[in-house]
């Protein structure tokens, strides 16, 4: 696996989890909101925002983290390996209030707030955004290796048994 995407809901450890696979697998790792979001909290366009997604596809190896779930089958239709962290909502809220203060290397700014428009969108994750995810997987489910975490403690297991079978820099699929 060589082109692997993280996806779920904001708070749901998708981006700790892409951390410590990139630590792994010494692949490189692009996160989505990074790429959108400028370090003053505005944004770059739609346009630049596709251009630079397009040219990190094009890369040999790479892991993507990030929803964007306009540009999801995009990702998909490139990658090896989808990881879909489908976490409870509770836990997602508790993820995100969580790390308020704390410096990411997966956005350009220290949240100072818990804002409400960013809380209601983890509210609504998994009636609007999670449905359209499953239905974009079933197209995929015969062509990408597809991981599903229901707790954050299923995804640190995977990556406990992802590092104890990796032998002489090859991978066995877990």
């Amino acid at each position: 696996m060589k082109k692997m995407i993280v996806i779920g809901c904001p708070g749901s450890g998708k981006s700790t989890f892409a951390r410590k696979l990139r630590d792994i697998t010494n692949l490189p790792l692009y996160y989505l909101d990074m790429l959108w979001h400028k370090p003053d909290q505005t944004n770059i366009s739609v346009e630049e925002f596709d251009y630079e997604l397009n040219k990190i596809i094009k890369k040999d190896k790479w892991i993507i983290d990030g929803n964007y779930q306009r540009t999801l089958e995009i990702r998909l239709k490139e990658c090896d390996c989808i990881f879909l962290f489908d976490i409870p909502t509770e836990e997602c809220i508790t993820g995100a209030q969580a790390r308020i203060g704390k410096k990411r290397e997966d956005i350009p700014w220290i949240e100072t707030s818990f804002d409400e428009q960013f809380k209601q969108q983890i509210l609504n994750f998994s009636q609007k955004e999670l449905p359209q995810i499953y239905k974009l997987l079933e197209q995929y489910q015969y062509k990408r290796k597809i991981i599903i975490f229901k707790t954050r403690k299923e995804s640190e297991n995977y990556l406990k048994a992802y590092t104890l079978i990796k032998t002489d820099e090859k991978y066995i699929k877990y």
